[in-house]
């Protein structure tokens, strides 16, 4: 039932920087699940078929609409429910207990609203463009800036929803959660603290991301920042955010440890 909205994706969504994670979160979904085949098997037969057929039900009358309305909101989105309602009438509430990650995960691959992405891009574009400034201002740099647009030398640079680091945070969301997932940090707060702290990872990461894209237009040209560097700056992003969620959790463990030997 989902071919054409794979299809679909690929043709379109998966194709943009914004959505490029998709294809990558489908994969680990499928493997997660599939890891988890031997756990299935063990789960006790408890299905719970009415909550099931009413979660299934949900989930394919939204895949219509958004399939006939070109909804993908509805259409990606529609595979959450029809996921949950096929685990509990197939295995009940232990099933879901098993499988609850890799549908949550797939979660990911549903777009954002177009209106909540409208709502929440321009003010954090604007304080990309605030902080870039200063920064570059206090480090000596000819800079000024008018809104979203940043003069520098002889070169004025639009910061574009691209550079929002929206979809970053989006993306970068589904890194932290299966990071958190698949290691099992202990204590709940460790955990919680490494989901809440990929969304100021992710800004940071981000901000670096265009300082540095500034800088090079600013000493190499035009051509430069808009060319091989200006990619590899954005898959830099992802790499610049996986190692501070790396060293966050490193402060967090020397944080337990610390406390633990006081305790003792």
């Amino acid at each position: 039932m989902y071919v054409p909205t794979y299809f679909r994706l690929a043709q379109d969504a998966w194709t943009t920087d914004d959505q490029a994670h998709g294809p990558i979160v489908l994969a680990i979904s499928i493997w997660l699940l599939w890891r988890q085949r031997q756990q299935f098997a063990t789960v006790p037969t408890s299905s719970s078929r009415i909550v099931g057929g009413i979660s299934l039900a949900f989930g394919v009358l939204v895949y219509i609409v958004g399939r006939s309305q070109s909804i993908p909101l509805l259409d990606v989105g529609s595979q959450i429910p029809v996921l949950v309602g096929i685990v509990l009438c197939v295995y009940g509430w232990p099933g879901l207990r098993t499988a609850w990650f890799p549908i949550l995960l797939m979660a990911f691959l549903v777009p954002l609203p177009s209106m909540f992405v409208d709502v929440v891009t321009a003010p954090l574009k604007e304080y990309v463009s605030v902080l870039t400034e200063r920064f570059l201002y206090f480090a000596g740099y000819p800079i000024a800036r008018d809104g979203v647009t940043l003069a520098i030398g002889p070169y004025q640079l639009l910061v574009a929803d691209a550079c929002s680091g929206l979809h970053s945070m989006y993306s970068l969301l589904a890194i932290g959660l299966l990071y958190v997932y698949l290691l099992k940090p202990e204590g709940k707060w460790r955990k919680a603290v490494l989901i809440v702290g990929m969304i100021p990872i992710a800004f940071i990461a981000n901000l670096v991301r265009v300082i540095a894209l500034v800088l090079i237009t600013y000493h190499l040209g035009d051509a430069a920042g808009q060319g091989f560097l200006h990619g590899f700056a954005g898959i830099s992003v992802f790499v610049m955010a996986v190692l501070l969620l790396f060293g966050l959790d490193g402060l967090l463990a020397l944080g337990s440890a610390s406390s633990a030997a006081r305790r003792v």
